[in-house]
């Protein structure tokens, strides 16, 4: 490996008697303490934080996309060792990835990520995996003005959109709403992209590749009703998204079943019939009797939950994800083959079908959004006023009005769910109605 990928961007030399573990170790060990990724555990999945206490939160899912990435990459290692040689692989990176990939998602879900993009959409926007990148690298109090300083190699796995929110932008599918507080949440989905304001820092991540490979990556396809979207990522990343997504199709899904959101006839019409119509693919010969152990007692459903997992994990290939790229980092990728790529979406569609767009989840998601929203205004009326100390000095240091909003965005964006809700109901309940909702009679 290239021993500039180990580097971090502020080059500590002190080094702890008798600690042996490798750079990747040690990354992992700084996500795992750090407050961004407790934070985890009271911001919502999929299903609301408080609305019971079994389904899962982004903390618990990023657990479990954790193993299901150190699956993966034990698969990789034992079924393509010349690419696993020739990319480096390492299970603790890959496991780091997975732990970190949604600490920059805001309180509420996507309600709280495009309530922030709207009010930041004329300061350089606001999405999950950017803030991400701006929370390991420039936030995260481990170090003074460099976030967690990860190595390179893991703040570029962390980077599923190489190129800028600015670059990305199709500017004509905003709209001029006038009234803030009740937005179109489909008319302000972010861009994927990084910040503007982190280039410096972006460029210091790209440094150690040809200046070709560096162009190809930001490459982007435009659409004309869309937004611009990436087509590259590093092979790291290509796992740990692939890590995600099964995380996010099938353990999503246990929660929906479990709280009763889907229902068994649902799931045999919209799961079970397609993909028992797709060829050469272990699941349309098994997936009836899966979906039967699905509804039935929690053990079943338990085995029924670990053999989909496995179907995907074992038939995971690396391929090449573009033969101009110089760097191995870039020239392959961690990929599905098309039969259990088609079975996954099916999955996920359903996911977003049955569970995401419920209404009782999208009302919670509006509340949300409406919530996020309302913080904002009030912090940017009067920052010196309302924000607490710390982020106050922050924004008294910004020297430009965006990054002043950049600040009240890093503040609101880090909140849980009940820390925002509460702050609302601090600053807009009448002092009586507060006192009740907190028990403070």
């Amino acid at each position: 490996m290239n021993p500039l990928w180990l580097e971090r961007k502020q080059q500590t030399p002190v080094r702890r008697d008798g600690d042996h573990r490798t750079p990747f170790q040690r990354d992992k060990a700084r996500i795992l303490h750090s407050a961004a990724f407790r934070r985890l555990q009271a911001k919502t999945q999929v299903l609301g934080v408080g609305l019971s206490d079994f389904h899962r939160t982004r903390l618990t899912h990023s657990l479990e996309a954790s193993q299901i990435g150190q699956g993966i990459a034990a698969q990789i290692a034992s079924k393509f060792p010349q690419t696993a040689e020739d990319v480096a692989l390492d299970e603790n990176l890959i496991e780091a990835l997975c732990l970190a990939h949604d600490i920059g998602h805001p309180p509420f879900g996507h309600g709280g990520e495009i309530a922030l993009h709207h009010k930041m959409v004329n300061h350089g926007g606001f999405e999950g995996n950017a803030q991400t990148f701006r929370i390991v690298t420039r936030l995260e109090p481990y170090t003074l003005e460099y976030g967690m300083n990860l190595s390179r190699r893991t703040v570029l796995g962390l980077v599923k959109y190489p190129n800028t929110i600015n670059s990305l932008t199709n500017d004509s599918l905003y709209t001029s709403e006038t009234n803030s507080r009740f937005i179109h949440a489909g008319t302000w989905c972010p861009p994927k992209g990084l910040y503007e304001c982190d280039s410096e820092l972006f460029d210091w991540l790209l440094a150690p590749l040809s200046e070709s490979d560096k162009q190809y990556l930001l490459s982007y396809d435009t659409f004309p009703n869309r937004h611009s979207k990436t087509r590259f990522k590093s092979f790291d990343c290509s796992v740990m998204e692939l890590a995600d997504d099964i995380a996010y199709g099938i353990h999503d899904m246990e929660d929906a079943i479990v709280t009763g959101l889907i229902t068994r006839a649902q799931f045999f019409e919209e799961v079970v019939k397609p993909v028992k119509h797709i060829e050469r693919c272990w699941l349309a010969d098994n997936i009836e009797q899966i979906g039967v152990q699905l509804f039935c007692e929690h053990h079943q459903r338990k085995e029924g939950i670990g053999a989909l997992v496995n179907a995907f994990i074992t038939a995971i290939e690396v391929g090449m994800a573009d033969s101009a790229f110089e760097a191995n980092l870039l020239k392959y990728n961690a990929t599905l083959p098309d039969a259990y790529h088609q079975a996954l979406n099916v999955f996920k569609q359903f996911v977003l079908t049955r569970v995401i767009r419920h209404p009782d989840i999208q009302r919670i998601e509006f509340k949300g959004q409406k919530i996020v929203i309302d913080l904002f205004d009030a912090f940017a009326s009067d920052p010196a006023r309302l924000l607490p100390e710390s982020t106050r000095v922050r924004w008294e240091k910004a020297s430009e009005r965006d990054q002043g909003y950049r600040v009240i965005a890093d503040y609101i964006s880090g909140m849980t769910d009940g820390y925002a809700a509460k702050l609302f109901n601090t600053l807009f309940l009448p002092v009586s109605d507060y006192a009740t909702e907190t028990g403070q009679l």
